[in-house]
């Protein structure tokens, strides 16, 4: 008697989850993180890069300078659909429709609110003068566009069965995708699962049209609650990045599509970006909006590589999967890093001093460690500049140079010239000065520097941040540099800001140096004997 064929059961296939992008919308309209138009126009083609599905380029209708965006992102941006937002008017979709012209593909994403707060203090609307104004603004609307998106504001505060109806009528009516938007970051995970339960099973709608989440941070619960939105039916996120947005910001687009790329063996739909592209997309973003990223950010924050404890160290050095869920190249980001100090071990110090060509043998590493800890316990993080002086016996800023005296002077007038007059002591050159001009005190600072040095550096990015301590306050500054087309970055910290910069630009210049010294010495043929 032969065995029974059994049938192999196909593992069902996760759905596609959109990913809807608001960070030139949502996340530009935030106090203080206002973007001009060509700055809109770099960010929404790093976007592209991420593969977002969906862009919300602006408001075309808030103002001139926002139609005027949205208008050059549909013209010149390709891969995702280019939105604009719309209240519920004929003016404003019409405004839309004009923005929007250019784009290959177009969704006008059009909100009006439904909770009762709203209904009665904002919008002086009854239940059903708010249906007819969905039924004609859509209406309007239809055939203008690609596709159209609704939004029920404050949907989390509109009571769940007129939320069923308004939504039913949006769709009745030609929405192609129901967002429904926690306005005010009220809701919970718990909460937000059964309403989008209740929505994906009782709101009439053609087999096209899906669910959105839109969800606020204003009780840190933005990205938990998009992804309990997700595992009860929704198939598109509205995020963005940084976590940018009105009041405490969105859900972040980096810790959604992480979270789902990690986690996909519990949540029912996977997103199509490519997380490799968050990470410098992330850095430009706080670069135009002048917003410091937090350290502990999840995903982009610089500590969410680095690792200081000796216990975590270890681990590292022997398989960085066991302190890490998803490696820095996953996206994007330079690399993970062993942060140096007072819980650092040997391991870590050890791997760190070779890094940067020391091997000292188990005796000088011993002493070696002593004087690293005594410094992690004085300024906290030790940085390689920090090393180095432990090393080499240098200046405290790991640079053989030695800053002696900074003075800065500005002229008075319409156009004011700032200069700079810097003294710096050699071991073997001894003291030089020079004066020089720039735009800045520290640009006129880095000017009499090279000066100074005979060398030529192109300074691509300057951080410098003020850090208490426990004999006061003391600033570090954080410089990439390039020298002769190759790039180096270094750390410093000094009494001021404008002496840690000059420390930070010395020490890569003692960097470069050092590199090309290496590297003349490798070429030269061998001589006989």
């Amino acid at each position: 008697m032969s065995a029974p064929k059994l049938t192999a059961v196909p593992t069902p296939q996760p759905d596609r989850l959109h990913i809807f992008d608001t960070t030139l919308r949502d996340g530009e309209q935030a106090p203080g993180f206002s973007m001009t138009a060509p700055e809109k126009l770099e960010m929404a083609h790093l976007l592209a890069n991420l593969r977002v599905d969906t862009l919300e380029a602006g408001f075309a209708a808030a103002s001139p300078g926002d139609s005027e965006a949205v208008r050059i992102i549909a013209s010149e941006v390709r891969g995702p659909t280019i939105c604009s937002l719309a209240r519920a008017t004929e003016k404003d979709i019409d405004a839309a429709a004009y923005a929007l012209e250019p784009a290959p593909r177009k969704r006008l994403h059009v909100f009006l609110a439904t909770s009762p707060i709203h209904r009665d203090a904002k919008l002086r609307m009854s239940r059903h003068e708010v249906l007819m104004t969905i039924e004609r603004c859509l209406d309007h609307a239809r055939g203008t566009f690609d596709e159209i998106e609704f939004s029920a504001e404050d949907a989390l505060r509109t009571e769940p069965d007129f939320l069923i109806e308004a939504m039913s009528c949006a769709a009745a009516h030609g929405a192609d995708v129901l967002n429904v938007p926690d306005t005010v970051g009220y809701s919970e995970p718990d909460e937000i699962y059964r309403v989008f339960k209740s929505l994906v099973e009782n709101v009439e709608r053609p087999d096209h049209v899906i669910f959105s989440a839109h969800c606020h941070n204003d009780l840190g619960l933005a990205v938990a609650n998009s992804l309990a939105a997700v595992k009860a039916g929704a198939r598109q996120v509205e995020c963005a990045l940084n976590g940018i947005g009105e009041r405490a910001g969105n859900c972040s687009l980096e810790e959604i599509v992480m979270a789902l790329q990690i986690r996909a063996d519990i949540f029912p739909a996977v997103s199509h970006a490519d997380a490799t592209h968050i990470w410098p997309a992330s850095q430009r973003l706080s670069r135009i909006t002048g917003a410091p990223v937090a350290p502990n950010k999840a995903v982009v924050g610089k500590n969410a590589f680095a690792h200081e404890a000796g216990i975590h160290q270890h681990g590292m050095i022997s398989d960085r999967r066991t302190y890490e869920i998803m490696t820095p190249e996953s996206v994007g980001a330079p690399g993970s890093s062993l942060v140096l100090g007072k819980h650092s071990g040997k391991h870590a110090l050890a791997q760190r001093l070779a890094k940067l060509g020391y091997q000292p043998d188990p005796d000088r590493l011993q002493r070696v460690f002593a004087q690293f800890k005594a410094a992690a316990d004085e300024h906290g993080e030790i940085n390689d500049a920090d090393l180095v002086a432990i090393m080499e016996g240098y200046s405290a800023s790991g640079s053989q140079w030695t800053v002696l005296r900074t003075e800065l002077r500005t002229t008075a007038g319409r156009n004011p010239k700032q200069f700079a007059r810097v003294e710096l002591e050699h071991p073997r050159r001894g003291r030089i000065s020079d004066i020089a001009s720039g735009d800045g005190p520290v640009a006129a600072a880095f000017a009499a520097v090279q000066q100074i040095t005979g060398t030529q550096v192109d300074v691509i990015s300057l951080e410098t941040r003020m850090r208490a301590n426990d004999a006061g306050r003391e600033f570090v500054a954080d410089i990439e540099v390039e020298i002769d087309g190759r790039r180096f970055s270094g750390r410093a910290r000094g009494p001021d800001i404008v002496t840690a910069a000059i420390d930070a630009l010395l020490f890569t210049l003692d960097r470069g140096e050092a590199k090309a010294k290496a590297e003349s010495q490798q070429s030269r043929p061998a001589h006989a004997v």
